[in-house]
């Protein structure tokens, strides 16, 4: 009885860690047309962000270009994950679940990871916590509500593929902590927070920081480890 128990809750655990049957994600990843129109999607949704952040205000001629990786959130996640994504071209047809990994792609796919998942879920958090200047059916609010909460919901979606191919090791780990941190002072230390119809303030700002240390430990939760695959 012990054993089924234990078996049980593996079972539960493993869903949470790999929420889509494997042949599904087979399927989407390891066939040529379907992950190449999962990169044409990501391509063009990068091109949105990136415009949203030219007419915002700030917008990225009040930044360095060296910048543009901290300053344009949710665009620099989508060019991660397309990065991420793009690996798998040269295994088109062959199981994903065996693709190739070592260190420099373990960052590669732990960054992706962990940029859609914050930026998905800080962007819900964002709109939610001022529902009186978002929510509503007008044509401007069915975008800047619900097409937006859509579109970064799905960054969720994409963030569960990753840890099916990718691995991730303990400097990984480190290095996106570490660069989570930093966007979140480049962010809120001097004034380059996401654009948005209010001041965040202290509060959404604490949200933030603790998003990046929860999703790094949600990365260390959902990944296999490079050094175990390995041995």
């Amino acid at each position: 009885m012990a054993d089924d128990e234990t078996t049980a809750t593996a079972a539960r655990a493993n869903r949470l860690r790999r929420p889509f049957p494997v042949r599904w994600v087979q399927y989407y990843l390891g066939n040529g047309a379907s992950l190449g129109w999962l990169l044409v999607v990501n391509a063009a949704a990068f091109f949105v962000g990136v415009s949203f952040y030219v007419h915002s205000e700030p917008s990225l001629a009040d930044v360095s270009s060296m910048l543009y990786p901290l300053f344009g959130d949710s665009p620099t996640a989508l060019a991660l994950a397309t990065l991420s994504l793009a690996t798998l071209l040269p295994r088109v047809g062959k199981p994903v679940t065996d693709a190739p990994n070592n260190r420099v792609l373990a960052v590669l796919h732990t960054l992706a990871f962990v940029w859609l998942v914050k930026y998905g879920v800080w962007t819900a958090v964002a709109l939610n916590l001022r529902l009186d200047l978002y929510f509503g059916f007008s044509p401007d609010l069915l975008w800047d509500y619900w097409g937006i909460m859509l579109t970064h919901l799905l960054f969720l979606a994409e963030a569960a593929l990753i840890p099916y191919y990718g691995r991730t090791t303990r400097e990984a780990l480190v290095v996106a902590l570490v660069l989570a941190l930093v966007n979140d002072v480049y962010d809120y230390g001097f004034g380059f927070y996401p654009p948005l119809k209010y001041e965040p303030g202290l509060f959404l700002a604490g949200i933030t920081v603790a998003l990046s240390f929860a999703v790094v430990g949600l990365a260390a939760r959902t990944f296999d480890r490079l050094e175990e695959s390995a041995e």
